[in-house]
């Protein structure tokens, strides 16, 4: 009985919205805007829980070993992939270290496949295909908390000994009751009725964004407010890691420019060689140290 009451906050409808449709443009846009306002409010109120996710699965994860997986359906399933494709570019996180279990397959990222989310064979033979172990950290996403293909998935992950963390929109749902770090994100109902992809959507966003971009904070991914590891793969990024290796030394933008070349364009190999190693030191320095370039500079 109590998980229909905690579902019904998203599915319920709003009154003071019953007559949008009717409503000037600007009007309804501005009662849309206003409704976002609980999304923020949400994930400030998970923040404690957002920090002990995030520590935990930073601890996991060190010593280059474990994967961050990703699962989820339909909206939040897309939002999840969002945010994890992103790991790579701004943080170098490896791709081999990357995984997404999304209902429906990588088709449904462009086409809804609303009936997948209830498969839970398809979630069994997904999770069971990954193997997950200990080190690596299952992230589950779903904003009713009762989605089966996602229970499923975590419940497997966490079954062979992966930590896992669960973020839904219905306080005491089951998904985070069965996790190990449960983040709830109370939105409430929407302002239109059920359609998650709004309110609950946008805190999923930001949510996953927080944790993600602390985790990364965690393992050394990021030195004095810069994503040192950011991968430069064209001209605007080239330019960009040009700049933080000048501003992080002090060094003249044409000596910068030569050090990106020397360490292969990594920002932070680029940093060391300035500082006054050998290529190759540099990147046994970093080895050493994680790829963490605070440790590595040793300030």
């Amino acid at each position: 009985m109590a998980e229909d009451v905690q579902e019904s906050l998203t599915e319920r409808r709003l009154e003071r919205y019953r007559g949008a449709d009717r409503w000037p443009a600007e009007e309804c846009l501005a009662a849309m805007l206003e409704s976002q306002t609980h999304a923020f409010a949400a994930v400030r109120a998970a923040l404690p829980d957002l920090a002990r996710a995030a520590e935990a699965a930073a601890a996991r994860l060190r010593g280059g070993r474990g994967r961050l997986i990703y699962t989820g359906a339909g909206s939040s399933g897309r939002i999840a992939v969002q945010d994890g494709v992103e790991l790579w570019p701004t943080f170098s996180w490896p791709p081999e270290r990357l995984a997404f279990l999304l209902a429906g397959g990588e088709g449904a990222l462009l086409r809804a496949a609303e009936g997948a989310e209830d498969d839970v064979e398809a979630a069994r033979r997904e999770i069971a295909a990954l193997a997950p172990e200990p080190p690596d950290v299952h992230i589950a996403v779903a904003a009713s908390g009762s989605t089966p293909f996602v229970r499923e998935a975590q419940a497997e992950a966490r079954r062979r000994g992966a930590l896992t963390i669960a973020f839904a929109c219905n306080p005491g749902s089951p998904l985070l009751e069965e996790a190990e770090l449960p983040v709830p994100l109370a939105t409430g109902p929407e302002f239109l009725a059920g359609s998650t992809r709004m309110t609950a959507g946008t805190a999923q966003k930001i949510a996953l964004n927080l944790l993600s971009t602390r985790i990364m904070i965690a393992l050394g991914r990021v030195y004095e407010g810069r994503m040192v590891a950011l991968v430069p793969a064209n001209a605007k990024l080239r330019e960009r890691a040009r700049r933080m290796v000048a501003e992080l030394t002090g060094a003249p933008p044409e000596a910068a420019g030569e050090a990106l070349e020397r360490a292969g364009g990594d920002v932070r190999r680029a940093v060391l060689i300035l500082d006054g190693l050998s290529p190759e030191e540099a990147a046994q320095r970093l080895a050493t140290a994680e790829g963490d370039l605070r440790r590595a500079r040793g300030r």
